[in-house]
């Protein structure tokens, strides 16, 4: 077994996910403390900007370039990471914590019989362990893992690691692998309009809750979201109750998210929902019950009603964006 770490990256449409950078930088402090290489292998069809990846301490490239990697598919990306650890035999194997990641990185574990730390926030090197930290009992304590083995399997949650430049000049190999016809075929894909980012990649985030009163009032939290340029959630007791599709939705039976700034409005902070935003950078709350939980994890809390500080909020927001 090398000291490598082998990152493994997803494009879409052609370009590198924003994950694929937080994965890289990730890998090379890793391979810098055992004095390995960073090996990326490229998850995707027509991706373009894989020179992003040499900036970022990548050292060598393996490509997979086919129109079953244009979207994820679970036995295509299972074979691909197969024959990539047969091939570099990596110490280390890190994965963003995305839907295809989530998936992809207890299979490979599983079949490589190697032990796993999913949705880590942070991933070192300490002696003869590698070191992990993830969030635990719904995000209400951090938990310290320690894993001695000869190859460990990592995903990390999307949007802890600052990307840093280390710039390399990487190998690039095409990747020679059979792989399996997907099971489940992806048949047509609604895509988002222009103004919506993706949630998990997203560096802010406005939120709503039930306190919200009424879908009719949702125009709100998209003015503000709008006004930040962010991406817009929403907790479960809206999502049931219709307001919002369950793609919004923030929280343990949702997305887990982990943004520079996360704005609360009118959610009161069950334990579910806070345990997909509490690794959030940031957090402000907007609530008219001084006593509701979400206050405790807050870093700042406005107490009154969302439907009359949102639009100040949004107002000050763009004129302050303005300057």
């Amino acid at each position: 077994m090398s000291n490598d770490v082998l990152v493994v990256v997803e494009g879409r449409d052609g370009r590198l996910k924003k994950s694929a950078i937080e994965v890289a930088t990730a890998g090379r402090a890793l391979a810098d403390a055992t004095k390995g290489r960073v090996v990326a292998l490229v998850l995707g069809h027509g991706v373009t900007n894989t020179a992003d990846l040499g900036r970022h301490g990548v050292d060598a490239i393996l490509t997979l370039d086919g129109a079953a990697f244009a979207r994820y598919a679970s036995e295509p990306a299972l074979d691909a990471v197969l024959a990539a650890q047969a091939k570099v035999a990596a110490r280390v194997v890190l994965f963003s914590a995305s839907v295809a990641g989530r998936e992809t990185s207890p299979a490979l574990a599983a079949k490589i019989g190697a032990p796993i730390v999913a949705d880590a926030i942070a991933v070192a090197v300490e002696g003869d362990a590698i070191v992990a930290k993830k969030p635990k009992l719904a995000g209400k304590v951090t938990a310290t893992v320690v894993v001695r083995a000869a190859t460990v399997v990592v995903s990390l949650r999307p949007n802890v690691v600052v990307p840093k430049e280390a710039p390399r000049t990487p190998t690039t190999e095409t990747l020679a692998v059979t792989t399996r016809a997907p099971r489940i075929l992806l048949k047509d894909v609604v895509a988002p309009t222009a103004k919506e980012i993706e949630l998990t990649e997203a560096d802010v985030i406005v939120s709503g809750g039930r306190g919200m009163q009424d879908a009719r009032n949702w125009s709100l939290v998209l003015d503000l979201a709008d006004a930040l340029g962010a991406a817009h959630g929403a907790s479960r007791a809206v999502v049931d109750s219709g307001w919002r599709p369950h793609k919004e939705q923030v929280g343990q039976t949702g997305k887990t998210v982990s943004p520079k700034l996360y704005v609360a409005c009118a959610i009161s902070g069950a334990i579910q929902h806070l345990a997909g935003m509490s690794s959030s950078k940031v957090i402000v709350a907007i609530n008219r019950d001084a006593d509701a939980p979400i206050f405790a994890a807050a870093d700042y809390g406005i107490v009154g009603d969302a439907l009359a500080i949102l639009p100040i909020f949004a107002q000050e927001a763009r004129a302050f964006l303005k300057k």
